[in-house]
């Protein structure tokens, strides 16, 4: 099973916004986000893709979401492009 963990992007009144998330399918989960039926957070917003890495399977995606997650200067330095 192959999955992945991605970093989407935003820009807003107060500046960059980022979201990690990890799914099967990126294009078909950014299509959701996009569409309002993602995550609550990412509602309401146009978000494009920063940044995706592969994993071979749920939990090594997962155990990298987490690690993302945690990690503000990556976000802040994949925000700098939006």
């Amino acid at each position: 099973m192959k999955c992945f963990v991605y970093v989407l992007g935003t820009l807003t009144r107060r500046g960059p916004l980022t979201y990690v998330g990890w799914t099967q399918d990126v294009a078909r989960r950014l299509k959701q986000h996009n569409a309002g039926k993602g995550a609550r957070f990412t509602r309401g917003r146009v978000w494009v893709l920063l940044h995706m890495e592969g994993f071979r399977s749920k939990r090594a995606a997962m155990r990298r979401e987490w690690r993302l997650k945690r990690d503000r200067p990556l976000r802040r330095a994949l925000a700098a492009v939006l």
